[in-house]
Formats: C-alpha cells, structure tokens, sequence
C-alpha cells in the first residue's frame, strides 16, 4: 500500500466499507498501533457505560480517532518538548526513546487513547501511575541546571505542546479550527492535565499562545532534535507498506511547527512539506478519518458507552 495506492484510495467515497482484505488489514494494524506486544492489552469497552475523562460529543473525541492526524501532532509536540532542555534532557536519558522508539510511541499513543477515550476508572488509573514514574525522574541539564519531570511549569509545557500539535495537525490537514474550537479543545483537556499534574495547562488558544511567546528565549537548537528525527525515518512506526508515508507525515509534523520555532532550531525549509505533497497529507488525512476501525479505541469506547459503532463518523 504505497502512497499513490493511499491517493487512489482516498477517492473512494468515505460511507463504501473497504475490501474485506484491506479492512483486515487497517484492522490488525490499528490494533498493532494502540495494543504494543508485550504490553498487558487494554479493554477500551469496558466497563460498559462507563464514561470518560471528556464526553463522546466532545470534539476530542472526533479529533483522536484520526491516526494520521494523531501521528503528525504527536511528531510536532515532541520536537517542541525536545526544544525545551529539560524536557529534552528528561525524554532522552531517562527513557527508552533512543533502545526501542517505536515501542515508546506506541505506549505513548496508547496513553493518549486511553486519557481520551479510556472510562474515566482506568484513566485515572493509568495517569496515576504516570505521576508516580515522574515522581522518580530527576537529574541536571548539560548546563547544569537541576530539574525534575514532575516539575508543573515542564508538565504545562508538555500539555501545551501535544494541544497545540493536535489541533494544528487536525486544522493543517484535516479540517479547519477556528479560534473558539480551539479554545473548546484546550478546556477538554484540563481534567486530564491536572491529574497529571500540569495545574496551569493553558485553558484557551490565547493561554496557550501567551505560554509559546514566553518560552522565546528558552527554547534551544540541540543535536538531539536532528537525532530525534532521524530516527523517526529510519523506525518502522507504520506497517511496512506505508513506510513511505511515514516520512512524508514526519515532513508535515516539521512544516506546523510554528515558524520561529523552526528558524531557532534550524530546521530549514528542507525539512518541510514541498508545495505538492500538501494534498497527498490531506488525502492520506481524509481517508484515515473515514475508515471505520472496529478495532480502533475511538469505536470500541462508543460501544462501551451503547452509542452506534459510526457515531464518531457521521457528519
């Protein structure tokens, strides 16, 4: 399934289902995605009726069931944290990002699904024990300032970052946000920012640009970043068959990072989308957000809660 079978594809009118083979496929790819081996599997459709952290009409729900979406966003948050040195710091020595990336991206996005999507039980649950490893990360930066991962200015920039890279993703490619579905997208996630600690998240976009304009002079060029990218080529994040779209996903995260950002970094215009391969993201966009997965968090936590397997998918 090479990116012109995945343009070819997204012709197809979003309500025909797929090929059964194609629809087995999505289907075992979508659970190897959000249900890493080796991990204890986790029931998104259960406990029946239980709700979740945001409601299934929220606008996090529609935004999280679009994997590409999810990966560009995901991709263009950690270039952001990885800017700030003690996150950077954090992430790389006190993780296994650099051993095994694709099995941390995997638990990572698995930890997103479950805080949106996840009954509010378990989430709780989950989050809790992401605090108590945080309580435990500590160290000093290379220029040897002290921090800790547990730090709530760090966490609010971290939440920051992962908002700001979701709804860019999803405007960029997906459809547009304006101002208030912005701000309407911040304010659903602070429930879940706050058990992780992150007690100031920015509750609005002009929150969250207020916090981006005062990192300006925090934010720093770093090795790392470039390292960081170059193994996001080279892991095979996506089934083999879309190896290729990978990379063209990784240029589209670098090409929403905010514009100043990307000159303080040195990610110059190379690192970006070329003006034709826009509407292949959206495409490939377009069509992550019309294939029903019945695998997929976002459908099994709508049968959770006795909706419609299609609710997150009708217009």
């Amino acid at each position: 399934m090479s990116v012109a079978i995945v343009i070819a594809m997204g012709r197809l009118h979003p309500r025909l289902p797929l090929p059964p083979l194609v629809q087995e496929w999505a289907e075992a790819a979508a659970e190897g995605l959000f249900q890493p081996q080796g991990e204890i599997p986790f029931d998104f459709a259960s406990p029946p009726g239980e709700e979740a952290l945001v409601p299934a009409c929220s606008l996090s729900w529609r935004i999280f069931k679009n994997p590409v979406a999810l990966f560009i966003g995901g991709v263009a948050a950690v270039i952001l944290e990885l800017a700030e040195p003690a996150v950077r710091t954090g992430v790389w020595e006190h993780s296994s990002f650099r051993d095994d990336p694709v099995r941390r991206l995997q638990r990572t996005g698995r930890a997103a699904m479950i805080t949106v999507y996840g009954a509010r039980s378990r989430a709780e649950a989950m989050i809790a024990g992401v605090v108590r490893l945080h309580e435990r990360i500590h160290g000093t930066t290379p220029s040897g300032e002290p921090f800790r991962a547990d730090d709530p200015a760090l966490l609010a920039w971290v939440q920051a970052t992962a908002s700001y890279g979701f709804a860019q993703a999803t405007h960029r490619y997906v459809r547009p946000l304006d101002g208030r579905a912005r701000d309407v997208f911040c304010r659903e996630g602070l429930a879940a920012a706050r058990l992780y600690g992150a007690a100031s998240a920015p509750a609005s976009e002009t929150e969250r640009r207020a916090l981006f304009d005062s990192m300006r002079t925090r934010l720093e060029p770093s090795p790392i970043i470039f390292d960081f990218l170059s193994i996001m080529r080279e892991a095979q994040a996506f089934p083999g068959p879309l190896a290729g779209l990978q990379r063209l996903l990784l240029r589209a995260a670098i090409e929403i990072t905010p514009a100043w950002v990307r000159r303080r970094l040195g990610l110059t215009k190379s690192f970006g989308l070329r003006s034709w391969e826009t509407p292949i993201v959206r495409q490939a966009a377009g069509l992550a957000g019309s294939i029903l997965l019945r695998s997929s968090p976002a459908v099994r936590s709508c049968l959770r809660l006795g909706l419609p397997a299609d609710y997150l998918y009708r217009d």
